[in-house]
């Protein structure tokens, strides 16, 4: 790669990754907020109730997605790549904007309630869209060889996002204190991202193709189905399956239980106050998300498949110990140490989630890549991945063991371990089929 070509794709990667880093601000605003949330648009007189409707309300984002991986994923296989994620910036941003000035349930009551559930869903339907096609929008300029360093930058936008979400609540709050953040100042974070979103857009419509779908469409390789195609044709059917339950899963439950379960346990369970447990993940984030790109790029002399899979195997060992120490680092409190705690699941999460942009966008042909990737990611990410908060959280409240809500993120990581060490293949080695 010339050094104008090096220009290029570093713009590339700027540009798809500023708008992907808004949207997941724009997604994890919401969790980071849920305590806050649950007294504003549910009855104040069950605290528990209101905080697992409010998690229950986060939840449908997540269970939303596949289906807007369904949608954009059409798009971006039939229309453009570039179209896609012009949309789902605008709807995700527009939904966003409008939850920072919705009515509270004191004042609407149970209406507050259902428009609050119909804007996350929309959220849930933009984000749906919005990751395949800027992982594969940055795979698809990258070089054979690297792949897996160059879409590294988009895996560590998540992080980034929900580290950004919660610098600009915690500047709000000192600003605003307290009481007024709690009364609406908490609204303030969801309203300033309509800038960030405008910006943002400004700098994909400048944006050209992805040159391999260029290619595809001159060439007339472009198929009308994608969704047959993906899902219908028996080996494309078994290679979706497989990076589901051989990956994904386990990538998805992995990232969640270590960036929003640890904060509610550490708030609802530990008895942690808000302030502290946002720096706590905040720091730990910050000095965490850099290994995204470490793992990514391993991942490109090593392979995929043994740092995704020895991610799930090492967090499904490790997490029990993990959430002991947290307990016991939590009274007295201990925060360089919690900080060490919430920081090793981040690392877990970057070895699973770094090297799988590049393991999605090899595994798939061109002409159906968006389709068939965005689908199990979605499945895996916001369905098991996104439930852990709500499912882990009742485990506690109805067994009353604090450490019932891991046993649904060690199962899952230990499962897809074993699934993907005997039916996945490497996808390290080849160019990306057409």
């Amino acid at each position: 790669m010339n050094p104008k070509e090096r220009r290029a794709l570093w713009k590339v990667i700027g540009a798809s990754s500023a708008g992907t880093l808004i949207e997941w601000y724009d997604f994890f605003i919401f969790g980071a907020l849920a305590t806050i949330i649950s007294n504003q648009f549910f009855p104040k007189e069950n605290e528990t109730t209101a905080f697992l409707s409010t998690l229950a309300v986060f939840a449908t984002g997540f269970i939303i997605r596949p289906l807007g991986a369904i949608v954009f994923g059409w798009v971006g296989d039939v229309v453009g790549r570039k179209v896609s994620f012009l949309l789902t910036l605008l709807l995700m941003g527009g939904s966003t904007f409008a939850i920072g000035l919705l009515p509270t349930y004191e004042s609407w009551g149970v209406w507050a309630t259902v428009l609050l559930v119909v804007l996350r869903l929309v959220q849930g339907l933009a984000i749906g869209g919005e990751y395949g096609g800027a992982a594969i929008y940055v795979a698809e300029h990258s070089p054979d060889g690297k792949r897996g360093f160059y879409t590294s930058f988009i895996q560590t936008t998540a992080s980034i996002g929900l580290f950004a979400s919660l610098g600009v609540i915690m500047v709000t709050r000192n600003v605003l204190g307290d009481a007024v953040f709690d009364d609406w100042g908490w609204r303030v974070p969801f309203l300033l991202s309509i800038v960030l979103v405008l910006l943002s857009y400004y700098i994909r419509i400048r944006m050209s193709e992805s040159p391999l779908f260029a290619k595809a469409k001159s060439e007339g390789r472009l198929v009308k189905n994608p969704l047959k195609e993906s899902f219908v044709r028996p080996e494309n059917r078994r290679l979706v399956i497989l990076s589901l339950f051989g990956a994904i899963m386990g990538q998805g439950v992995i990232w969640y239980t270590g960036q929003f379960y640890a904060m509610f346990f550490l708030q609802k369970v530990a008895g942690i106050d808000f302030t502290t447990t946002n720096h706590i993940i905040a720091f730990a984030l910050l000095i965490g998300t850099p290994f995204y790109v470490f793992f990514g790029s391993l991942s490109d002399r090593i392979g995929r498949k043994p740092i995704i899979l020895g991610g799930c195997l090492i967090a499904g060992l490790l997490y029990l110990p993990i959430y002991q120490g947290m307990m016991y680092f939590a009274n007295p409190l201990n925060v360089p140490m919690l900080v060490v705690l919430v920081f090793t699941q981040i690392v877990l999460a970057t070895m699973v989630y770094g090297p799988m942009a590049a393991f999605l966008v090899e595994l798939f042909p061109t002409r159906i890549r968006y389709t068939s990737m965005s689908l199990p990611y979605h499945i895996g990410n916001g369905v098991f991945g996104g439930l852990v908060p709500f499912i882990s959280s009742m485990l506690v409240a109805k067994t009353g063991n604090i450490y019932a809500g891991i046993a649904y993120p060690i199962t899952i990581a230990l499962l897809t371990a074993l699934i993907g060490f005997l039916c996945l293949r490497e996808t390290r080695q080849g160019s990306f089929a057409d």
